[in-house]
Formats: C-alpha cells, sequence, structure tokens
C-alpha cells in the first residue's frame, strides 16, 4: 500500500542559485513541476547526536537550537530537514523563533554575521530510526519492521573564518528520491 509514487530529484552538491533561494527544496521541487508543502514541527533546543556535535565541534549531548521541517511533494512526505545551531551563537537570536524564517535561515544568519566560507555533505543510506519512518510514511515489512531505507545527508557549514555555524541533518525516503551528484567544471580532468 504506502504512498502513490512519487520521486523528487536532489542535487549535491547543490547548485549556489538553489541553495541561496528562499527554500531549496521548494526551488528544486519547483524546476522539477513538483508540488511542493513544508510543514514546520519543531523549533527548540535538544542535545547534539554525535554526528551533529561533530560538525559543531560541541560535545555530543551538548544542548543546540534544532529547526525540524517535513517536506512534502503533493502530499506525500519526502524528507524531513533540521538544522542545527549552536546556542552559544544564536541563543536569544530570531533564528529561536518558531516557523520560517524570510527571506531565509542563512539570510538570517549571515544578518548575525556569519558569513559562509565553505561546507562538507556526507551521504549515508540506513534504516529508518526512532519515529522517522511514521513521519515519512514508509512502507513496513509484513512482521512490522521498516521496509524502506532512508538517506541521510549531513551538510556542516562553516563561516569564512573556520567557525562552525549550520548543520542541516536531510532523512529522505529512499525510494522517493534520485540523488544528482554534480562536477564542477574545471575540477578534475577526464
Amino acid at each position: 500500500m504506502g504512498q502513490p509514487r512519487v520521486v523528487v530529484r536532489r542535487s549535491l552538491p547543490s547548485e549556489p542559485a538553489v541553495r541561496g533561494s528562499a527554500s531549496l527544496f521548494l526551488t528544486e521541487a519547483e524546476r522539477q513541476g513538483v508540488r511542493a508543502g513544508r510543514r514546520m514541527l519543531y523549533v527548540g533546543p535538544e542535545p547534539a547526536s554525535e554526528h551533529v556535535a561533530a560538525g559543531l565541534r560541541v560535545e555530543p549531548g551538548t544542548p543546540v537550537l534544532a529547526r525540524r521541517k517535513l517536506l512534502l511533494a503533493g502530499d506525500v512526505p519526502v524528507r524531513v530537514a533540521t538544522s542545527f545551531l549552536r546556542l552559544d551563537l544564536f541563543a536569544d537570536t530570531p533564528l529561536c523563533e518558531p516557523g520560517f524564517l524570510a527571506p531565509s535561515l542563512q539570510a538570517r544568519i549571515e544578518e548575525l554575521g556569519h558569513r559562509f566560507g565553505r561546507a562538507e555533505e556526507h551521504l549515508v543510506a540506513r534504516p529508518p530510526r526512532g519515529d522517522e519512518a511514521a513521519t515519512l510514511e514508509l512502507d513496513a515489512h509484513p512482521g512490522g519492521e521498516a521496509g524502506e531505507w532512508v538517506v541521510q545527508i549531513v551538510r556542516a557549514a562553516y563561516s569564512a573564518d573556520d567557525l562552525p555555524i549550520h548543520v542541516l541533518e536531510t532523512v529522505c525516503a529512499a525510494s522517493r528520491h534520485v540523488f544528482d551528484i554534480v562536477q564542477v567544471s574545471g575540477a578534475d580532468e577526464f
């Protein structure tokens, strides 16, 4: 049974024009002719997992700001994207307010004096954890265990002076995505 068949594309790395838009997902979906939606699930502190802590250069378990949203193609959930930010840098700022930020999260971070310098992305395919299968409405095997896997992309962004300022964890329903890996021209020889 499960959800209707829907496939969205995700480019790695994201094109600069897409990355700098108000919403990476909404911009990507519009380019693909997909009716996109998003719903904010949570904004508040939570303990940093190991991979988030590594990206933000804090100890695991350290409270960080989480901004979690569900991304939909049509009415089908396809991704859960969570931005993690260091509370020592961003507590008591507009980034802690509920809802979506205008014009974008990246613009609001820059308004607070942090200029982006570089980013690292890591992609891992794995079984869903916690409530990911339910949130993404993934099909399960008859025994109840998750049948569909997810693809987790963790993007750690650092300021121009190498300060870790943002980790974006995107958990994608694997059967609903195609990942295009793009090589920047001039970066390699064939």
